[in-house]
């Protein structure tokens, strides 16, 4: 599978030829959206956190007559009926994550980068490197290609000055390919790659 590789400038910067087993796959929801779930449950906080009757700092003596009240014979003000008393089957500190088999992942990503292939929503582009860390310049470029809700994802290196000029562009997440993952993929229009980023995925797939 052949794409067309542009710069920065919108210009064309030749061809490049990217793996059918990787950018070729017929996309699968079901692998997709096992991932997205993984990835969205994995990154859950799960620090809520409610006291019970044991943590409730309220007597536990007896507060009433056994016989002759006229109420049931209550043994202690921490129960979960009482007003400030403690929640019953409340939520605790836990982890949200599920297992998810490595190979399945794996997968899910090459899914995820087929199905933008396949759409017509991957680019590949040369190098990204700017000479001074501008967004407004940096927003024009993107306007020009076309790049208005993108992930963009480069080599193990960022550019610092390509970095810092996108990071206040609205709907633009700038990656290296270490941070790649299924979820961004899926989340901007559009997915674009340099030809360092096509090479690590190749290599990481090999």
């Amino acid at each position: 599978m052949d794409i067309q590789v542009k710069s920065l400038d919108g210009k064309d910067a030749g061809s490049l030829s990217l793996k059918d087993e990787i950018f070729g796959l017929e996309p699968r929801a079901d692998i997709l959206h096992r991932m997205v779930r993984y990835q969205g449950l994995k990154a859950m906080a799960g620090t809520h956190d409610v006291k019970n009757r044991a943590e409730i700092a309220l007597t536990g003596k007896k507060w009433g007559k056994q016989k002759g009240g006229g109420t049931a014979r209550h043994g202690s003000r921490r129960a979960p009926q009482f007003r400030g008393g403690g929640r019953a089957f409340g939520p605790t500190p836990r982890s949200h994550a599920i297992d998810l088999p490595k190979k399945v992942r794996a997968l899910a990503l090459k899914h995820a980068l087929s199905a933008k292939a396949r759409a017509g929503e991957l680019s590949i582009v040369d190098t990204l490197k700017t000479e001074a860390p501008k967004t407004a310049a940096l927003r024009a470029q993107f306007g020009k290609l076309e790049w208005l809700n993108a992930l963009i994802v480069d080599g193990a290196d960022l550019d610092q000055n390509f970095a810092l000029a996108a990071r206040n562009i609205p709907q633009i997440d700038v990656l290296p390919i270490q941070g790649i993952n299924v979820a961004d993929i899926l989340r901007r229009n559009r997915l674009v790659l340099t030809r360092a980023a096509v090479e690590a995925l190749e290599a990481r797939f090999a």
